[in-house]
């Protein structure tokens, strides 16, 4: 892990220097001021952006292992701060996006299974098939289209925190929260439709229904435990729907959407 991780940093650090371009010019670029070769020799002196870059690429590596990655450009604040102030929205969107995907994908997913070859079987693969197939951010464009054209309502543009007002809070995430759960309960509901026909034709399946239990009960009691298993370990894959974001933007579902 540690030659992967190392490499991985070595290569995105010498890509960035290797892109034309210059980020102290960028950042006085989008002020609109004009900025003399002073001002800009002197931003990069404070960078370390004249050493070179081998020594530029040690004191990036002393820094994160220190947890001291900088300061914003942006907004001059230290990275860590624009960080923490964001991770509460990440992980809230995360959990939700996660909740979604499974309370569609395993209800789906059985019906599918019980019902195999049937009408609904093809209706909810039909489902899974098209979310596996739509983007998250079309989806969420389309949602956001769809409020403003029928609805006249637009996702508030700020963020409420959960602890402020949690009603407020549910309004402004469930709509990313769908966009991204809807994606990932596709493939959960395809995996759950295959492990359960796997489970249900197992001999203990068979054993079960000789003795005359319900249906019900040989279901939720004997098939889904272990066709489940597979699923559910596999739903630590949405997390990685939440990826923090350091840009000045503070609209939830416009984060949704980019994502």
């Amino acid at each position: 892990m540690i030659p992967t991780l190392f490499g991985v940093a070595a290569l995105v650090f010498f890509l960035l220097r290797v892109l034309p371009g210059d980020i102290v010019e960028l950042k006085y670029a989008g002020t609109g001021s004009y900025a003399p070769k002073e001002a800009i020799a002197r931003e990069r002196a404070q960078l370390g952006l004249d050493q070179p870059i081998p020594q530029q690429f040690l004191n990036w590596v002393w820094g994160m292992a220190r947890l001291d990655f900088g300061t914003s450009m942006w907004t001059g604040q230290p990275i860590t701060h624009e960080i923490v102030i964001r991770l509460e929205l990440s992980i809230e969107l995360a959990l939700m996006a996660t909740l979604v995907a499974v309370l569609i994908s395993v209800p789906l997913g059985t019906l599918a299974a019980v019902k195999q070859d049937t009408w609904l079987d093809y209706c909810v693969r039909i489902f899974s098939i098209a979310g596996l197939a739509i983007p998250s951010f079309w989806l969420g464009i389309v949602i956001i289209l769809a409020f403003v054209i029928y609805f006249h309502w637009l996702p508030p543009l700020t963020f409420t925190s959960i602890w402020v007002d949690p009603k407020a809070n549910f309004m402004q995430l469930i709509w990313p929260a769908l966009a991204v759960g809807y994606r990932y309960s596709a493939v959960a509901t395809r995996m759950t439709r295959s492990t359960v026909l796997e489970v249900l034709r197992e001999d203990y399946i068979r054993t079960a229904r000789a003795k005359g239990l319900w249906e019900r009960a040989v279901l939720l009691r004997h098939a889904l435990k272990n066709a489940l298993l597979p699923v559910i370990t596999g739903r630590s894959a949405f997390f990685n729907a939440c990826r923090i974001r350091t840009a000045p933007s503070h609209n939830p579902f416009a984060r949704a959407v980019r994502m």
